[in-house]
């Protein structure tokens, strides 16, 4: 599995936002997503991008809010949170849905790093 830094997390006021960045060495032809735990809850998937890079599916909680994306050569992921909101205080973590066209990616994923804490305040 690539090894990841990722990076952009922080504490922010409700209605702010936040960009996080999955950096690698590349991440080759995999499907790629972000996935989210928060306390007392199981890890779930919430955005994802195909491995062609040109279909993105969100989770209904973020879609219209957030935007994942890659960069052109394909060594950076991102997440761009914009309107959060306190549900989404979570550790957030990129990594790999099982099937490369995002299908059932919100359960089937394996993540990568350490995550990155966001936590947002009312």
């Amino acid at each position: 599995q690539p090894q990841v830094a990722e990076s952009g997390g922080g504490l922010v006021q409700a209605g702010g936002s936040l960009r996080l960045s999955c950096t690698s060495s590349g991440f080759d032809e995999y499907a790629l997503g972000w996935f989210r735990q928060a306390p007392g809850k199981e890890r779930q998937g919430i955005a994802c991008i195909n491995w062609r890079g040109d279909i993105t599916v969100y989770a209904d909680s973020v879609k219209g809010r957030f935007t994942i994306s890659t960069d052109n050569a394909k060594h950076s992921l991102y997440l761009q949170m914009d309107s959060l909101k306190p549900e989404d205080t979570a550790t957030y973590y990129c990594g790999a849905p099982l099937h490369r066209n995002c299908r059932e990616y919100e359960a089937y994923f394996s993540t990568w790093g350490q995550g990155t804490q966001v936590t947002v305040t009312s």
